[in-house]
């Protein structure tokens, strides 16, 4: 970071805070460093993973795991055992809690559009005791309207504790529970649905008008259950063939003697426990069949990866529960007695959209030492500190500067700044509740300047983590004391992985420093493949030495430490016209960095020897740039201004500059897409990775134009 401006005074300002920093560095570092315990830590270069062979290709273990772990969590090989060993144990503490609702208003914009703005009030605590209660009278009353044994239910909802009380409810039966995700457009939705031939569906209240408009499409449903508030016309608006029940109506017939008393059929760990289908980022979504051992022998790895983690803690759950790694955080939150606060994207903080002015979002309230989120979310945080930080003076501009120069580079050698924290950060540390200890990454690849800024000014942590839902979200994650940025960690303990020669595009597991390759994932993890799709399954997955096998399509190199890093991934690459391979991916990441970026998706033609990109800008940095050009007219119109677009042009050239791309990496040509990308518009998945195909035939005439000229 630069400072603000030129000034002598503002230099005067930051040579004096350099000189007091070094003071301060000097005379209190030794006795920090005595009395913190801070000489005790791990550092940057210890050793992590190891080859078990010797052999550069591996199979790498975690070097404290080499023999490999035991089967499930702790010995516990099923989901349902697990929940009630945390119940048996912690019966009155906390285990779910939901934001009391006080009121709902209208709040007209000044372009004459409505926003639904929330009040909430505290956190009301189910415990665990309570919380199985729920879940027995669910499982009774799924039992007596039908659900048999080792019969799908699909779970169509947003994330909230209705969602994993009802899970729970299915694991105690041995009922596969279905994820869908709610943001699927309507095809996606109706193809998982037939796929899975599930006649039971559990959805949540808002969602039914959309499920009622599909019903007719949908040929295997039979009885759904709702959670919510639903009016009594909309439930009547159903076939005669489909009874609707609400969750209290469940309840009540599971509460019932002779349904409550029914003996429970138990699951094995090879039985199912999820399919869970994927966001359809490549096509159609897949159904994934995870079993019970599957998803326990995972969640003991990720949790032991997190220091400490216990009752004291408290997670922050928002992310879709459809999604694997929010799946597993919420399971292994219970499995440890850590109480989740359930929120969502848009009431997490107090600047969040639903929110009303002047009240608090769920992160004030719940305060939560550990959260999951994924690199998007963390961009816009990013993005508007960043943005405040330059409204301010050139003073304030120049202490956080110089604070945040500092600090790196004491994190950087393992080091801490708890008077910085205190005096410069708290602040920004107060958007997340203030008291984070530690945050997981996944989903897509955090670019290294994300990763610096969130460790240095929300004072914890990023655990950036690597796995896929075929692998049950486990693959490598970063030790928490390790903050070098641009890695994904080591593989975590129940999981080996293999690098793959992939010659056709250049990597080796011969390369020089590092080896390279495909990544392979083995474990008892690995899941049981796609769901009615036998030669995708044979094409992805393999059984070697008595070990499941996952070939990802991602592209790593190890470094000597046995940490990997995510270099290219196969889909990823085009071939352009001179014969140079460009990865789209590491291209978009980059040039994210660019303060008129929200969102972009870089696009290669193969019969060319440049790129373009396709750019979701940041709406009030666009106006601004607009108003410093003297320009009048809407957003629309700036979007559409050659001015305009040549200065981002520009900037995104320099974010890519900064970066380190190659010429040939940087676009040539961009488009400013006025139209938001998000899981409604079908141009992003739930997880908020790109739908490529889906917005490049959108986009198609602009592509064209942009070749063309």
């Amino acid at each position: 970071m630069s400072p603000p401006n030129d000034s002598v005074v503002i230099k005067l300002f930051t040579i004096s805070c350099s000189f007091v920093g070094w003071f301060w560095n000097t005379f209190t570092f030794i006795p920090w460093y005595v009395l913190s315990g801070n000489f005790k830590k791990p550092r940057y270069g210890q050793i992590q993973g190891k080859s078990i062979n010797g052999r550069p290709e591996g199979p790498y273990h975690d070097i404290n795991f080499l023999s490999g772990v035991k089967d499930g969590f702790q010995g516990i090989c099923t989901l349902d055992l697990l929940f009630k060993q945390s119940v048996d144990k912690h019966g009155d503490r906390g285990c779910m809690g939901t934001r009391e609702l006080i009121a709902e208003e209208d709040e007209i914009q000044s372009n004459g559009r409505v926003f639904k703005k929330v009040i909430l009030g505290d956190y009301k605590w189910m415990t665990y005791n309570e919380a199985y209660d729920n879940v027995c009278r669910i499982s009774s009353g799924l039992n007596a309207i039908g659900v048999q044994a080792r019969e799908y239910v699909i779970i169509f909802a947003e994330t909230k504790a209705e969602w994993m009380l009802s899970a729970q409810a299915c694991f105690m039966r041995n009922y596969p529970v279905v994820t869908i995700y709610a943001t699927l457009g309507d095809d996606a939705l109706v193809y998982g649905f037939n796929e899975a031939e599930a006649k039971y569906v559990m959805v949540d209240a808002a969602l039914l008008p959309k499920l009622k408009n599909l019903i007719t499409q949908l040929t295997h449903v039979q009885q759904i259950v709702y959670f919510g508030n639903a009016k009594k016309s909309l439930v009547q608006e159903f076939p005669e063939h489909v009874n609707v029940y609400s969750l209290q109506q469940i309840k009540d017939i599971g509460s019932k003697l002779k349904n409550i008393n029914v003996p429970v059929e138990r699951p094995t760990k090879d039985d199912v426990a999820v399919v869970m289908y994927t966001s359809g980022s490549t096509g159609v979504p897949k159904g994934v069949v995870i079993s019970h051992l599957n998803v326990t022998s995972c969640l003991h790895s990720l949790v032991t990866s997190v220091p400490n983690m216990g009752p004291q803690d408290r997670y922050i759950g928002y992310l879709p529960l459809a999604h694997i790694m929010e799946l597993a955080c919420e399971c292994g939150c219970l499995a440890l007695a850590t109480p989740i606060g359930y929120s969502s994207a848009l009431t997490l903080s107090d600047q969040s959209s639903k929110i009303k002015k002047g009240t608090k979002g769920d992160a004030s309230i719940l305060k939560p030492t550990l959260m999951a989120a994924v690199p998007m979310i963390m961009d816009r945080m990013r993005k508007a500190v960043l943005d405040k930080v330059s409204a301010g003076s050139p003073f304030a501009q120049a202490l956080f500067n110089f604070a945040f120069d500092y600090k790196l580079k004491l994190i950087k050698k393992g080091y801490d700044t708890p008077l910085l924290n205190r005096v410069v950060f708290k602040k920004v540390r107060a958007i997340l509740g203030g008291e984070l200890r530690m945050m997981l990454s996944g989903g897509a690849p955090l670019s290294p300047e994300t990763e610096e800024f969130m460790n240095v000014c929300f004072c914890c942590p990023i655990g950036q983590g690597y796995g896929l839902t075929e692998t049950c979200a486990g693959g490598t994650l970063c030790n928490a004391w390790d903050q070098s940025t641009g890695r994904v960690g080591r593989p975590i303990p129940c999981c080996r992985i293999k690098l793959v020669s992939w010659e056709e595009g250049g990597y080796t597991t011969n390369d020089k420093p590092y080896p390279r390759g495909e990544i392979v994932i083995g474990g008892n993890h690995v899941t049981l493949g796609y769901l009615k799709q036998e030669q995708k399954t044979r094409e992805a997955y393999a059984e070697e030495d008595g070990v499941r096998w996952f070939y990802t399509g991602d592209i790593g190199l190890m470094e000597s430490d046995g940490v990997l890093r995510i270099i290219d991934r196969k889909k990823d690459l085009v071939k352009l016209a001179h014969g140079e391979y460009v990865s789209l991916g590491k291209v978009e990441a980059s040039l994210k960095q660019s303060k008129y970026v929200e969102n972009c998706c870089a696009y290669g033609d193969s019969r060319e020897t440049f790129i373009v990109m396709l750019v979701v800008p940041v709406q009030s940095a666009v106006e601004e740039l607009a108003s410093s050009l003297g320009l009048s007219g809407s957003f629309e119109e700036h979007c559409e201004n050659k001015d305009v677009i040549g200065k981002v042009l520009q900037d995104i050239h320099a974010a890519g500059k900064e970066t380190k791309l190659h010429k040939s990496e940087l676009p040539a040509k961009i488009k400013l897409c006025v139209e938001q990308w998000t899981p409604e518009s079908d141009m992003v998945t739930a997880a908020f990775k790109l739908k490529r195909k889906k917005i490049q035939n959108f986009y198609q005439s602009n592509l064209d134009s942009m070749y063309s000229k």
